[in-house]
């Protein structure tokens, strides 16, 4: 038997509710027949809520042990949890980047500001000394 970590949801209409659960790869997500529940997913939870992912580890090793392939939403879970190791993130082409004249016209935008930044605080540090120097010349005299 093929048999799966995945989620079968439960809950309200739009108030989604999964259970982690392994069962038969041919059983349909919420058919009833599950072997076991072994974890619990609350989506309505923030990111970083405890309650949002409840796992039982020991089972998940154990029925991983036995053969049983977690679904990706699942692997997630178990990657987060440090079970498994996190699927690596494929390398993208490049066009996700901006075009070369945009990148041009942003290299050229962050130029112009470092080099006003630069000229005010040379602008500020003459001012500076500008103002010591006259303080110098009367407390000298």
């Amino acid at each position: 038997m093929a048999t799966v970590i995945r989620l079968a949801r439960y809950g309200a209409k739009k108030r989604p509710y999964y259970h982690v659960v392994v069962t038969d790869s041919r059983n349909a997500r919420n058919s009833g027949s599950i072997l076991e529940v072994v974890g619990k997913y609350d989506p309505m939870q923030p990111r970083d809520s405890e309650k949002r992912v409840i796992l039982n580890i020991d089972q998940v090793k154990a029925w991983m042990a036995k053969g049983a392939k977690p679904s990706d939403r699942v692997y997630k879970f178990l990657a987060n949890a440090g079970l498994v190791a996190k699927k690596p993130v494929p390398v993208q082409t490049k066009k996700h980047l901006q075009s070369e004249k945009t990148q041009m016209k942003i290299k050229d935008k962050a130029d112009k500001q470092a080099k006003a930044a630069e000229e005010k605080a040379a602008a500020e540090a003459a001012a500076k000394a500008a103002a010591e120097a006259p303080a110098a010349e009367a407390s000298a005299e």
